[in-house]
């Protein structure tokens, strides 16, 4: 029906006969009905492109030209048509005339309103000639069309690089000029552009507008809901050019092109340290400022990132949504379930430049080079010691807290990390799930396996800056350096006694608690260390793996290997402090200066009898149980000890090893 003014008058006389429109003159119908029929009678004489209308056509040589003959009265900006202009105008009036009628939202140009209510109708009618994808308006059209071509018409003048679209250059710009005009009302930070802002201000809202239709999540952002969908389709649209590895969205493929260029142009400020990606660097910065913006809603916990937030939210939930597609276990964040992976494939992709040792994760191998740059870069604010990992300096934080948060179910035992307390778990179950391929034996850790592995290689990474030992971990070094040092650093609460390392403390402590809990599976005797248990079940299997390079004779454990090698070295460390004589150990020294004291620690049960050690008490005590356990193996006679064992055989053998001088 054609609108009349009161006078009788019709006002837009001319009706399209294709969808009803009318217009209020005939050119401006034939410019409509092009819309229908495709047609594109005006061509720019530069680029060749068609257009549908002269004025299109005119705006459109103004983009080769430069010229913007229309300039706002407000600023300094200038347009190349007065549409544009009058759009522009809005947002310094503020004016939003077109309201939806399904939301109420406001909007300032009739063609922004007309785009927003195909949000409710779900009407998409610009659909690309390529694909199958409709787009709501035409400038998204065009705007995707260009991923076809390649075409990136806008570009910048300060670095040459091309945009698909004005709105991206706009953007990349401001990373020259360092402008952010978009500042949140909540708090001091500024953005460079407005979708930025309004994306942060979910952060202060917690709104989460969009949902997946397929496990009914919600996210904040339009794209964090399109990257989640692609978990389920599996869709990997971005391929690497130089493996065959494909990636769901861009960055995560330009973050991965860096593995084969090494390319890192991003540049911390504080400490000139470089990174492939500008996230990286952002994160980073934050050791710096100490900024942890994202906090947890259950418990007081902050965090320097989002993701960081979201794992550590399923220590709260318990949800584990990764799972292995090969042995269905499942796990709390895709880092762990990539790294449990290897262990199926056995894929180290990441090699060390220094040494050429292959790595299965990036973590890894970054943690590994340090080895060789002796870089620590974390530090602790308590006692300003510094670490070569943010796990080490973690788990260093919690001596001073005192914090173990990880308990055992079986027993009351805590722990302060989570490998520690899996590691215990096996003393319950005996698990031993890591096999030496060389001897076939197994282990209850990997880095038990890992050590014991190069007993085989002989390999010894590292060396001691004081002297020319080498070993075998870094712990066995450190463990070593308190010789030259002489440090002590852990102390027993009960009687005050410090101790070179934390395992000699813990198998002191057992002293004051009578704790023993290693039992030998043979003969179900109770040991107070695991080393004390495993020595103790080579009496049962006669294994005897360590030799002498000398005489190559074998020796059931390595302490009496060492205490062997000194009858061919003839070294004697240990000085007594009262008379200066050399022990070969210190286990000699320290029963010797008991004849300089007179203290005889050891008092036998039964009687009032003291010792000045354990082997003469055990010795003692078989005269009140008429124990003997020492058999002669020619006449089946029993002995109370060994030296009476000894002297016995030699009537068998006719030795005569004592001679007396008359």
């Amino acid at each position: 029906m054609h609108k009349t003014n009161p006078s009788g008058y019709c006002e837009k006389p001319f009706q399209c006969s294709e969808c009803d429109k009318c217009y209020a003159s005939k050119a401006n119908l034939e410019t409509h009905h092009m819309t229908h029929t495709g047609e594109n009678p005006f061509q720019c004489s530069e680029c060749e492109k068609w257009f549908s209308t002269r004025t299109w056509l005119k705006n459109h040589i103004r983009i080769h030209t430069g010229e913007k003959p229309f300039q706002c009265s407000e600023c300094d900006k200038s347009f190349t048509c007065k549409s544009h202009l009058k759009r522009h105008g809005t947002t310094h009036t503020g004016e939003k005339p077109f309201q939806c009628s399904e939301c109420e939202k406001w909007f300032s140009t009739r063609t922004w309103l007309k785009n927003h209510i195909r949000i409710h109708t779900g009407e998409k009618p610009f659909q690309c000639s390529e694909c199958d994808k409709s787009f709501t308006c035409k400038s998204h059209l065009k705007h995707h069309e260009r991923t076809h071509t390649g075409e990136k018409p806008f570009q910048c003048s300060e670095c040459d690089k091309s945009f698909t679209c004005k709105s991206h250059l706009k953007h990349h710009e401001r990373t020259h000029t360092g402008e952010k005009p978009f500042q949140c009302s909540e708090c001091d930070k500024s953005f460079t552009s407005k979708s930025s802002l309004k994306q942060h201000g979910r952060t202060h809202t917690r709104e989460n507008p969009f949902q997946c239709s397929e496990c009914e999540k919600w996210f904040s952002t339009r794209t964090g809901l399109k990257n989640h969908i692609r978990i389920h389709t599996g869709e990997k649209l971005f391929q690497c050019s130089e493996c065959d590895k494909s990636f769901t969205f861009k960055s995560h493929l330009k973050q991965h092109g860096t593995t084969h260029t090494g390319e890192k142009p991003f540049q911390c400020s504080e400490c000139e340290k470089w990174f492939s990606t500008k996230a990286e660097l952002k994160l980073h910065e934050r050791t710096h400022t100490g900024e942890k913006p994202f906090q947890c809603s259950e418990c007081d916990k902050s965090f320097t990132c989002t993701s960081n937030l979201k794992r550590h939210g399923r220590t709260h939930t318990g949800e584990k949504p990764f799972q292995c597609s090969e042995c269905e276990k499942r796990f709390s964040t895709k880092a762990e379930l990539k790294l449990h992976e290897i262990t199926h494939t056995g894929e180290k992709p990441f090699q060390c430049l220094d040494c050429e040792k292959w790595f299965s994760t990036k973590g890894k191998v970054k943690r590994h080079e340090r080895t060789h740059t002796g870089e620590k870069p974390f530090q602790c604010s308590d006692c300003e010691k510094w670490f070569s990992t943010k796990a080490e300096l973690k788990l260093h934080e919690r001596i001073h807290t005192g914090e173990k948060l990880f308990q055992c179910s079986e027993c009351d035992k805590s722990f302060s990390r989570k490998g520690n307390l899996k590691q215990h778990g096996r003393t319950h179950t005996r698990e031993k799930p890591f096999q030496c391929s060389e001897c076939e034996k197994w282990f209850s850790t990997k880095t038990e396996l890992k050590l014991h592995e190069r007993t085989h290689t002989g390999e010894k990474l590292f060396q001691c800056s004081e002297c020319d030992k080498s070993f075998i971990c870094k712990s066995h070094l450190k463990q070593h350096g308190r010789t030259h040092t002489g440090e002590k650093p852990f102390q027993c609460s009960e009687c005050e006694k410090w101790f070179s390392t934390r395992s000699g403390l813990n198998n002191h402590k057992m002293i004051h608690t009578g704790e023993k809990p290693f039992q030998c599976s043979d003969c179900e005797k109770w040991f107070s260390t695991k080393g004390k248990v495993k020595r103790h079940e080579r009496t049962h299997t006669g294994e005897k793996p360590f030799q002498c390079s000398d005489c190559e004779k074998w020796f059931s454990t390595k302490a009496e290997l060492k205490l062997h090698e000194r009858t061919h070295t003839g070294e004697k460390p240990f000085q007594c402090s009262e008379c200066e004589k050399w022990f070969r150990t210190k286990g000699e020294v320290k029963l010797h200066q008991r004849t300089h004291t007179r203290e005889k620690p050891f008092q036998c049960s039964e009687c009032d009898k003291s010792f000045t050690c354990t082997s003469n008490l055990k010795q003692h005590g078989r005269t009140h149980t008429g124990e003997k356990p020492f058999q002669c193996s020619e006449c089946d006679k029993w002995f109370g000890t060994k030296v009476n064992l000894e002297c016995h055989k030699t009537i068998h053998t006719g030795e005569k090893p004592y001679v007396f001088l008359m």
